[in-house]
């Protein structure tokens, strides 16, 4: 019988807490690594905290011991020494995977596609990134599909911007607005008009679930698209998030541009600045994903209303003081 033991690298950040969540409530069996000495006041009920650290090889082939499935959800905190790490600690999860025989999860990004691929990105689209960390992106999962052939098999879901019920590093909870902090403004990063594609992590958590309970019948290297929350014309978010803030007894928001003057001033100085900056042609130019084989193989992609998903969120990250007119509903 084949272990029912998943391990989460980076289950203190957004995504990899709720793969561990979505795992734990599927009837996994979760382990996850953590730097510091105490357990984290986040963890998730049911999991098995580990003390260790994702750069040290050792560490990450002994939690992943018996472990079916490792899901890589796993950065520098604030971007620090990205382009340093990042391959590295990927590198250890692979040698893990490949002794375990074990499938690797790992969540994706749009970062590796260039304007050439753009407006519609199928999985298979060109990807000719502009930016270093689109760089990174391309050869992590050129090493991970290398791998597939090596003794592991792979998972990637590429989804939208994150937004969820945990800060981490967003767009949502870091651009647009401020968490832990009353909703006052929202600052719109893309051009007048230009859509954007949105993912909510427990959507997206869930997705990867729905995969990984189906890895034995996938291809060794399997990627996939999320559609997410599609916002056509760019205001779609922000109006959500409004709509949400009134409800809760708040003022209506200002809705103004995203300053990006002032990213060019701040980014010497400020790491997440500095990457924001680099992300900005996302913004300036249409960019939609195709779900087509996602749902050819699930048959419907897991999808939270938006203003419902929006609710969770700001709850989440601390920027729903007052008390809700009616209770938040949790996603399914």
């Amino acid at each position: 019988m084949e272990s029912n033991t998943a391990l989460v690298l980076g289950a203190t950040g957004g995504i990899g807490g709720e793969m561990a969540r979505q795992l734990i409530n599927a009837g996994w069996t979760v382990r996850a690594l953590h730097r510091g000495s105490e357990q984290p006041k986040e963890w998730q009920v049911g999991m098995t905290w580990l003390r260790g650290d994702a750069m040290n090889r050792d560490d990450v082939l002994a939690a992943a011991q018996g472990c079916a499935v490792i899901v890589h959800a796993v950065n520098p905190p604030g971007y620090r020494r990205w382009g340093e790490l990042v391959l590295p600690m990927l590198n250890n999860t692979i040698s893990a995977a490949q002794a375990q025989g074990a499938t690797i999860v790992l969540p994706g990004t749009v970062y590796n596609f260039g304007p050439n691929a753009f407006p519609t990105l199928r999985e298979d689209s060109p990807q000719q990134p502009l930016t270093r960390k689109g760089a990174i992106r391309v050869e992590m999962e050129r090493r991970l599909q290398l791998a597939s052939i090596q003794g592991c098999k792979v998972i990637v879901v590429r989804a939208g911007d994150f937004f969820g019920p945990k800060p981490g590093n967003s767009w949502f909870s870091q651009g647009m607005l401020k968490a832990g902090q009353p909703v006052k403004g929202i600052s719109v990063p893309n051009a007048p008009g230009v859509g954007h594609q949105w993912s909510y992590l427990p959507d997206v958590a869930r997705t990867m679930v729905a995969l990984v309970q189906r890895r034995d019948t996938l291809t060794p290297f399997a990627v996939f698209h999320m559609a997410g929350h599609w916002d056509a014309d760019g205001t779609q978010l922000a109006a959500a998030i409004s709509r949400v803030v009134v409800k809760h007894g708040g003022a209506q928001p200002t809705v103004r541009a995203f300053p990006w003057w002032l990213t060019a001033l701040a980014a010497p100085f400020v790491p997440m600045l500095r990457e924001l900056r680099e992300m900005h042609y996302l913004w300036n130019t249409r960019l939609e994903m195709s779900n087509a084989k996602l749902v050819a193989e699930l048959g419907h992609e897991p999808h939270t209303p938006l203003e419902e998903a929006v609710e969770v969120a700001l709850e989440g990250i601390g920027c729903l003081g007052a008390a809700p007119s009616q209770p938040v509903r949790r996603a399914h």
